[in-house]
């Protein structure tokens, strides 16, 4: 975090300040600011979150003996050892950590070059922020969320990360309920929004697609006029978004696949090792060899150039850059395995679209001679949609012609009858309870020229499942 003093810190949350013995409210604090006592060093600031297993408040003399500044509280903590620092008494933590936040934003803008760019979207959000980060790195400071640190807490958490150097800030902007976006979207104001699509994600918390598509608009609507609007010109429900830009004073920029599209991809050739295709940006086309797997992300590495070239980033340097990444995050399309036995861990979260982009990604770089055997596991958030959409993708699995069905779980069942149901009945489908029944299964099942997705939502732990065939086939 920057420097700030005691007493601006408290001016920022709205706090009572409770001195420790040495400390003054002229006092600097410059520490990193978290909410895990356990990553809480000395000089930091730790905010004493309620949550729903535990309180941040039994670990504040935790805090304080590693070490920390500063505890944010909602009520003074007398516990031996908490009175060794000061407390700032808060209304609530959660709500004071965005202010914070919003606070330290606006002190790094209006002092420097700040530009803020944020990410929504029902799926690929990580991905472009991690392929956007990436290319702007190159360019000067850059702060960008650690894993998928979206949320109330994650991202604020990532904006107090800013130092008084830092020249790009990427955020992501996840949400489970309508008015998120527009809340953490509002502590930076960004330069530049991007919204990549409106899909089933999370529908059964918002209450549908409609609802969902009210959820991302509001990233549009917390764009500073003047901004950028990053829109995906292939989703009807995105393009939708434009006329909200326009409101606000906020230029469109479309990337996508069709001939419309500002920045666009031609020629695309899904391989095993990658992804290769055309892109064109402001006039200029160039190849893009991806080395991360699957054509859905292709979409990702364009939004995430239609931002950077807008911020001044030429296109060959985007280009030489998103070259070198090869995987999007850890569970993410991540190969493990070997040659003999490629296994494709894509179990950290899952909704129907990128569960069809997933399996389309296993068939198309399944190679002849080669088996395509796909391990799922539950799509959560989905409500009322959620049998629906489970069949649907029991159904896409056998149209695709994926040799191997493996379905994990009760909630994931309806995905191997659907199969059945479609003609897989001979032993293309099987279903089993839990993972370690799966595994068991797999070991004995897999052979050379496999090619195994394991893809489920984070719920469903099937990461770990990916993580276990991938250390037993390398």
């Amino acid at each position: 975090m920057i420097a700030l003093t005691i007493a601006q810190l408290a001016r920022a949350v709205g706090g009572d300040v409770v001195l420790a013995p040495g400390d003054t409210l002229d006092t600097v604090v410059s520490g990193t600011v978290d909410t895990d006592s356990r990553l809480i060093g000395p000089g930091d600031v730790f905010v004493a979150k309620p949550g729903e297993e535990t309180d941040g408040h039994r670990f504040v003399a935790a805090a304080a003996e590693a070490g920390a500044a500063i505890a944010i509280v909602e009520h003074i903590v007398e516990a031996e050892g908490a009175g060794t620092i000061t407390q700032i008494v808060v209304p609530g933590a959660v709500d004071a950590l965005a202010d914070l936040a919003r606070d330290v934003v606006a002190r790094v803008r209006n002092a420097g070059a700040l530009r803020a760019v944020g990410i929504t979207g029902s799926n690929g959000k990580t991905t472009t922020k991690n392929l956007l980060a990436r290319i702007l790195e190159g360019e000067g400071e850059t702060v960008s969320p650690k894993a998928s640190f979206n949320n109330e807490v994650g991202a604020p958490l990532t904006m107090l990360r800013l130092t008084e150097t830092t020249e790009f800030l990427v955020s992501e902007f996840g949400a489970s309920a309508p008015g998120e976006i527009a809340r953490l979207a509002g502590l930076v104001e960004p330069d530049v929004g991007i919204v990549l699509m409106v899909g089933m994600a999370h529908a059964g918390g918002f209450g549908g697609i409609e609802a969902t598509f009210a959820a991302k608009s509001e990233l549009v609507r917390a764009i500073r006029p003047g901004g950028l609007a990053v829109l995906n010109a292939d989703d009807s429900r995105v393009a939708a978004m434009a006329p909200l830009a326009a409101e606000r004073g906020v230029a469109v920029r479309w990337f996508g696949r069709g001939p419309g599209a500002e920045v666009r991809a031609d020629d695309v050739v899904v391989t095993a090792s990658g992804t290769t295709c055309l892109v064109t940006a402001a006039g200029v086309t160039a190849p893009l060899r991806l080395r991360v797997l699957g054509e859905h992300h292709v979409m990702n590495a364009l939004a995430a150039i239609a931002a950077a070239t807008a911020l001044g980033v030429s296109l060959a340097d985007c280009i030489e850059r998103l070259e070198t990444v090869e995987i999007a995050e850890r569970w993410r399309m991540q190969p493990m395995g070997s040659e003999r036995i490629r296994i494709i861990n894509d179990a950290y979260n899952a909704s129907p679209d990128s569960m069809a982009a997933a399996l389309r990604t296993l068939a198309q770089i399944t190679g002849p001679g080669e088996r395509t055997v796909a391990v799922l596991g539950a799509m959560s958030e989905l409500g009322e949609h959620a049998e629906e959409e489970h069949d649907r993708v029991g159904l896409l699995a056998v149209r695709l012609g994926i040799q191997r069905i493996v379905v994990i779980g009760p909630d994931a069942r309806r995905m191997y009858l659907e199969a059945v149901a479609q003609g897989s009945w001979d032993a293309e489908a099987v279903f089993f309870a839990t993972a370690d029944e799966a595994f068991d299964y797999l070991q004995g099942e897999l052979r050379d020229g496999d090619r195994v997705l394991v893809k489920s939502s984070n719920s469903a732990g099937l990461r770990f499942l990916g993580d276990r065939l991938g250390e037993s086939f390398s």
